[in-house]
């Protein structure tokens, strides 16, 4: 086995091992539980999750799905966790090398995934994510080579005053508030990892994207428009892509426009 191989597994391995904490993450942070204390255990029968019980993936396939304690039905969603954050981790392992870029990236897909899975079920973006990230964003690129804290800055004050004119607007010529404040903030956390540059991709790619799934559940499930359909998981997703895909997106684009990209 070759060395670059081992190093892929460990990235596989480490990103599944914490989006085992990410769970519990998602479970306790909406709420307001400690993700610390008490330690795992299943939430019907009280059973303290063993070691052996919480190893990713392995673990939910060896039990069939189910608590040791009692057989209550482990929902889908922690293998499914772990899964998509060793992937990702795996992603970025192989884009990036053991990087300090790697190690920053890292850091913001950890944090979408568990903002992902809470504004999907609770239509929330708990502050406690998205404050510091902004912070510890912003630091970080003062240590990030060919990043500066410039670049962060401005993609704080483009993210997050974007949206906020974005809610005014909306609220001003209907009377209703569209987005909530958590989707501001997290589109300022963005910015404040990936540069001002990525603010205006990750608002046009969440918004296609969101546009397009929004129209098809209102046709499937025949509900109007007053469907509330979170937005933070789009804007998770448009951040993604842009780690991966922004650039040469954007190059390609511009030279279909006719234009160069300075």
């Amino acid at each position: 086995m070759t060395p670059d191989l081992i190093y892929s597994a460990f990235a596989l391995v480490f990103g599944m091992v914490v989006g085992s904490f990410l769970n519990v993450c998602i479970c306790r942070m909406p709420r307001d539980e400690s993700i610390v204390s008490p330690p795992s255990h299943c939430p019907v029968c009280s059973y303290q999750i063993r070691w052996y019980d919480n190893i990713p993936l392995l673990s939910y396939l060896f039990l069939r799905g189910k608590c040791r304690g009692c057989g209550t039905h482990i929902s889908l969603q922690y293998p499914l966790v772990e899964l998509l954050n060793g992937l990702l981790t795996l992603l970025l392992f192989l884009r990036f090398g053991p990087t300090l870029a790697f190690a920053t990236l890292f850091l913001l897909c950890s944090a979408l995934v568990v903002i992902t899975f809470i504004d999907i079920e609770h239509q929330i973006i708990p502050d406690e994510i998205s404050l510091p990230g902004i912070v510890v964003g912003f630091i970080l690129s003062f240590f990030i080579p060919g990043y500066t804290w410039l670049n962060s800055l401005l993609g704080i004050l483009l993210g997050g005053g974007s949206l906020l004119l974005v809610a005014y607007g909306y609220q001003w010529l209907t009377g209703k508030d569209g987005m909530g404040g958590g989707d501001i903030k997290l589109l300022a956390m963005m910015g404040a990892f990936l540069g001002w540059k990525s603010v205006l991709f990750i608002i046009f790619a969440s918004s296609l994207i969101g546009s397009i799934v929004g129209v098809s559940i209102m046709l499937v499930q025949k509900k109007d428009s007053k469907l509330a359909i979170p937005f933070g998981p789009y804007l998770a997703f448009g951040a993604v892509l842009y780690i991966f895909y922004g650039k040469p997106l954007i190059r390609w684009y511009l030279g279909l426009s006719g234009f160069t990209q300075g």
